[in-house]
């Protein structure tokens, strides 16, 4: 008897675990479906939004990056990767100018994010080119010489680079926050580019601004503060970004996310980097994220250079990489710059 109730009670077990088992498949395939469909639905909306844009300057999708060949930032292997992250005005052109520079470190060991903000007006020798401003160097080389540039001064190796079209940056904020982002303004803030493609138009105070408007926010520079506020706000608003993202409907809307970016974006991250980190997002265990501006209020002065050079941001550029490998956690490995 004792052993007919066993049987039956090791049965009942048996079915049980194949009911999870089968609910844990079904729940996998779900969101597997869930998060394909999703995905295909960002990215269709985004190659619609390009098809849409002006003619005079499409973008081409490609399955591979463009610069991928020519950048030799290589893995060291470590748990940390350090990205260059690039905002440009517009993909695909032949002399693109990249108006936002970062170096951002992903440590997988203590799951922290730190971001350094290096304003394009930076004074730095360009190797092979003299001295001249940090965005110059994207504009003559791309991602690749901008890497050489940050090594040769600051004793820095990103070891892979994103690019993202500012019009991507739009979406992300369209999808992630559909009724806007509040944001207080702290000045009204007006400017109209030559070409009129650009027509930034704010009110001071606090303001829920969608994706176009908050892109303008974060590019405005046409008061005496110049790049210095513009940096400012561009961390504020990448901080707020972060808070939408590791919510629970920011996670939810992660495929979605991913598809509508990718058009825009150009990177030689592997697809396993990015499940990675996405791993480690949706566990919830990205929270820490600390940033910094390059230069320093305290390393810094204004100086007036010969044409075509125009007016720099000069600094003590041994400072400055020590200030930088200090924020980093990371040791100068070859003799400070001269």
């Amino acid at each position: 008897m004792s052993h007919s109730r066993s049987s039956h009670k090791q049965a009942k077990k048996r079915k049980r675990r194949k009911g999870i088992i089968a609910f844990l498949v079904l729940f996998f395939l779900l969101a597997v479906g869930y998060s394909g469909y999703e995905y295909l639905l960002g990215k269709h909306r985004s190659l619609s939004r390009q098809a849409s844009a002006a003619e005079d300057a499409p973008y081409v999708e490609s399955a591979k990056s463009i610069y991928q060949d020519t950048f030799k930032g290589k893995d060291n292997g470590d748990d940390q990767w350090m990205v260059l992250l690039l905002g440009i005005d517009q993909r695909g052109a032949e002399t693109s100018r990249t108006d936002t520079i970062m170096l951002a470190q992903y440590d997988r060991t203590t799951k922290s994010t730190k971001i350094a903000s290096l304003m394009r007006d930076l004074y730095v020798d360009i190797p092979g080119h003299g001295f001249n401003k940090l965005n110059a160097a994207f504009a003559i080389g791309g991602p690749e010489l901008l890497r050489e540039t940050i090594e040769k001064n600051f004793q820095i190796e990103p070891e892979y680079y994103s690019i993202v079209d500012f019009n991507g940056f739009s979406q992300i904020v369209d999808i992630l926050s559909p009724d806007g982002l509040e944001i207080d303004v702290e000045k009204d803030m007006q400017y109209v580019s030559g070409d009129e493609t650009t027509n930034i138009n704010l009110k001071e105070g606090v303001q829920t601004l969608n994706g176009e408007e908050l892109l303008g926010y974060v590019r405005f520079r046409s008061d005496a503060r110049g790049d210095f506020g513009r940096v400012e706000r561009q961390q504020k608003v990448l901080s707020l970004l972060k808070d939408e993202i590791l919510s629970f409907q920011g996670v939810l809307k992660t495929p979605r996310l991913i598809g509508s970016i990718q058009p825009y974006i150009d990177t030689n991250i592997s697809s396993d980097k990015v499940l990675q980190a996405g791993k480690d997002a949706l566990m919830g265990s990205i929270e820490d994220m600390d940033m910094l501006s390059i230069p320093t209020d305290d390393n810094v002065w204004n100086e007036r250079k010969n044409y075509p050079v125009g007016l720099v941001l000069n600094h003590d550029r041994p400072k400055t990489a020590a200030t930088l490998h200090q924020f980093f956690g990371t040791q100068i490995k070859k003799p400070d710059v001269r």
